[in-house]
């Protein structure tokens, strides 16, 4: 039987997470293995937020719905529906959505999401 040269990705991983935030990676160290790029389909609960943190890694983002926030070197940026951003790494950013709405995303990682690349603050 001949190798296909794609791969459909039916079941993506879920990012156990405590902040009511929805992670699904569907390609990324966690679901193939692949260091070099992470894709994942991200909802962010009103009034969610992450720590400061300066990844090892380019980050694109893509708004579906809702708005996001954004505290990039200190300017603070609003992304809504159909907008979306790349953040060079070794930048310092505070991600977040004070919003009365969630956020649904999809977040890319050039190389892919590791915790031992994203070098989050402590709160």
């Amino acid at each position: 039987m001949k190798k296909k040269n794609y791969h459909i990705q039916k079941q993506p991983f879920i990012v156990p997470t405590d902040d009511g935030k929805l992670i699904e990676e569907h390609f990324g160290n966690a679901t193939d293995g692949n260091p070099n790029i992470s894709i994942a389909h991200m909802i962010a609960p009103s009034g969610w937020s992450e720590p400061y943190q300066t990844p090892e890694f380019d980050e694109y983002t893509y708004i579906i719905r809702g708005q996001k926030q954004f505290i990039i070197d200190g300017e603070t940026i609003v992304l809504k529906q159909g907008e979306s951003i790349k953040i060079d790494r070794h930048t310092r950013v505070q991600y977040s959505n004070p919003f009365n709405e969630p956020c649904e995303y999809i977040a890319i990682c050039t190389p892919a999401f590791s915790m031992n690349l994203v070098n989050r603050e402590a709160e």
